[in-house]
């Protein structure tokens, strides 16, 4: 019996006012007095903040161009079954400048980088740079770990093996002469991906001997921007950016930036062309291809929804404290009378 008192004592807590919750709290009474006029100002700054998102939103420009091709009578309809380089050109017209900075994009639907086998596919050892990892690929990357012969992959995978090769250039027609716009490529990329997640062993052939590319490449890793020791092989912005999955089927990833030379404040109102080197295949599964030029503003890109949002969710608060005023003055002031 006193064993049974002395182990009592010892697993007691602490006879303070911390272990014994005797700390002083603040328990607030939600009474009718606080609780409308909360919902009032909550709702008031849910409209505030949802019709500057809303205003903001609409004041971004956006142009898209979809050139998939699958009407007969668009430019690059020729290109759409066409195994072959295919090269197809867009016309289209800017009524207003085009405020820059301008962004550069290229846009899939239907398209689903987020399945999880599809994003598991892709050996991380390997695209950190690790020499052991290419001639010895990990299995996450099967089918896509050796070609026919054998031969190791370098990137493995199926989400290399996949990578977006579409190429596009754009110019501006001024005084009946074409003017190419430049495009700049640099930044386009995660800086985590760029600086830390991807590393080059060094970009000598030598390390990639007894390797082979990606079944859909047209060229090896080491020679995608062999003009910028900076933007080639695992660094490379373009396979960067499409290395790093998005989460929804319809998607646009970033492809250049419009920002230098005479461009730098944005595109003059005029007449444009898009020429497209065609040789993505999307119709296999359904998907669209698209080319969108924006501009953003200190929320983002253009998304009336958010704005929305905020503004039915503070009304629906303003109502809600409306509502509560009528019962409570209905069923409690008449109480006080």
């Amino acid at each position: 019996m006193v064993k049974e008192e002395q182990e009592e004592s010892s697993n007691r807590p602490d006879n303070t006012a911390f272990t014994q919750q005797r700390l002083p709290a603040w328990q607030p009474i939600l009474s009718a007095s606080i609780v409308i006029p909360m919902f009032l100002l909550i709702g008031a700054a849910f409209i505030g903040v949802g019709v500057a998102l809303f205003i903001t939103s609409r004041d971004i420009q956006l142009q898209e161009l979809d050139y998939t091709g699958d009407d007969s009578e668009h430019p690059c309809f020729k290109c759409r079954t066409n195994t072959e380089k295919c090269t197809c050109s867009m016309t289209f017209s800017i009524p207003t400048l085009f405020k820059g900075p301008v962004f550069f994009y290229y846009g899939l639907t239907n398209y689903f980088q987020n399945q999880r086998k599809y994003g598991a596919s892709k050996d991380d050892n390997q695209l950190y740079g690790d020499l052991d990892y290419f001639t010895n690929p990990s299995t996450d990357c099967d089918p896509y770990t050796r070609d026919s012969k054998n031969m190791p992959i370098v990137p493995c995978g199926a989400l290399a093996n996949s990578m977006f090769n579409d190429s596009f250039s754009l110019s501006h027609t001024v005084n009946g002469v074409q003017k190419i716009v430049p495009l700049d490529g640099k930044g386009i990329a995660w800086w985590t991906d760029y600086n830390i997640k991807y590393r080059n062993p060094t970009l000598n052939s030598v390390f990639f001997s007894g390797t082979k590319k990606p079944t859909n490449w047209p060229k090896p890793i080491y020679e995608l921007d062999t003009t910028d020791v900076y933007n080639n092989g695992f660094i490379n912005q373009d396979f960067l950016v499409w290395m790093r999955r998005a989460a929804l089927p319809d998607f646009r990833k970033l492809y250049r930036r419009i920002t230098h030379d005479d461009y730098a404040d944005g595109l003059p109102a005029g007449n444009y062309t898009l020429t497209i080197a065609y040789n993505y295949p999307v119709h296999s599964f359904n998907g669209k291809k698209k080319v969108v030029l924006s501009n953003v503003s200190w929320m983002g890109g253009k998304n009336d929804f958010l704005g929305i949002a905020y503004i039915v969710v503070g009304s629906m608060c303003v109502v809600m404290s409306v509502v509560m005023l009528i019962v409570y003055a209905r069923f409690k002031f008449a109480e006080d009378v």
